[in-house]
């Protein structure tokens, strides 16, 4: 893709505007898990018949693993906290170190659609990275599992085994160390799941393909988003969010290199073949307040026709911690 094509289609994702404090504090307090902190991988969120009313899953930490928090917004500036999503999965079990939900089926993936959720077989469906392990950050490997809600805010499995694994029999080289969180796209009747894992220190995307949500298979020719020796995404990219831009496909994801994690951009006709614009749309540390000096990444977008904006919440860590912050395409 040329390099033109590539600043035309990002243009409209560049020149942000910052709130000026975490929406999701780095010790959000949440009611029955005060012990919880460091809060990560936003997803906002809507569910069907409440037009004015917003969620957002995010995950937290409590030195054992991770577990998933729903909060409510009617602004999607000031959010109220509504308890746990998703948490630890049974001892022995392939999620016993914690769910990270946020990658749903939606009604539209269009990138100016409201994030709606779209009911299937009577429920709404996410799928979820998770840890088989209790006692650290992300202790490997990681594996992916499927979930269902009859309300969308509070998760359990749909299926008792894991969908993704480093020890599937199509699992490639550069993803047997460790396996991540996905991203769940419905198209032409079929369900992609674009997914991170890693390969000792190095991660990178890959593609999944499903007919029913329950059963997967890799593309054959993954990773399709690769890292890229000297760039801002050198040693990650990662954490893919896909939507439909017009006449194509967008990718947000996050890359690692030249001392942060920023957020990237890349672009595809086919959903297949992917082509990233080499500058960060948000290189860490632009926060004025330095909520972000470290690290910005995992994000989620939201468009709100009523004042024209995009809302790009995203993991930013500083000095402050690690919290969720915010930027958008016009002033709030």
């Amino acid at each position: 893709m040329d390099a033109t094509t590539l600043d035309r289609w990002a243009a409209p994702y560049r020149g942000w505007h910052y709130w000026p404090e975490y929406v999701i504090s780095s010790q959000p307090a949440i009611p029955g898990h005060e012990e919880f902190h460091s809060t990560d991988v936003p997803c906002v969120y809507q569910l069907p018949g409440q037009p004015d009313s917003w969620y957002m899953s995010f995950i937290a930490f409590d030195g054992k693993g991770y577990n998933s928090f729903v909060a409510r917004s009617q602004d999607l500036l000031h959010w109220e906290y509504l308890g746990l999503a998703m948490g630890y999965g049974p001892e022995g079990a392939f999620d016993y170190g914690g769910c990270v939900v946020g990658a749903y089926l939606y009604e539209s993936y269009e990138i100016r659609a409201p994030r709606r959720l779209k009911q299937h077989q009577e429920c709404f469906w996410t799928l979820y990275g998770c840890y088989p392990r209790q006692g650290g950050y992300e202790l490997r490997p990681g594996y992916e599992g499927v979930a269902a809600s009859t309300d969308g805010l509070r998760w359990q499995r749909a299926r008792d085994t894991y969908i993704l694994s480093v020890h599937d029999p199509d699992c490639g080289a550069w993803e047997q160390s460790c396996i991540y969180q996905p991203w769940l796209l419905e198209h032409e009747g079929g369900y992609y799941n674009f997914y991170n894992a890693a390969q000792e220190g190095t991660e990178q995307t890959g593609l999944a393909l499903s007919a029913d949500l329950l059963h997967w298979q890799r593309h054959a020719g993954n990773p399709v988003l690769r890292v890229r020796p000297g760039g801002y995404d050198a040693v990650f990219a990662s954490d893919p969010k896909v939507f439909r831009d017009g006449d194509h496909w967008t990718m947000f994801y996050f890359g690692v290199g030249r001392e942060g994690a920023h957020i990237m951009i890349a672009f595809s006709q086919d959903l297949v073949h992917w082509a990233a614009h080499p500058e960060p749309l948000y290189a860490a540390g632009g926060h004025p307040g330095g909520l972000d000096r470290q690290y910005a990444h995992k994000i989620s977008l939201v468009y709100r026709p009523e004042n024209d904006t995009f809302y790009l919440y995203y993991c930013a860590c500083g000095p402050q911690g690690r919290g969720i912050g915010l930027i958008s395409s016009r002033p709030l």
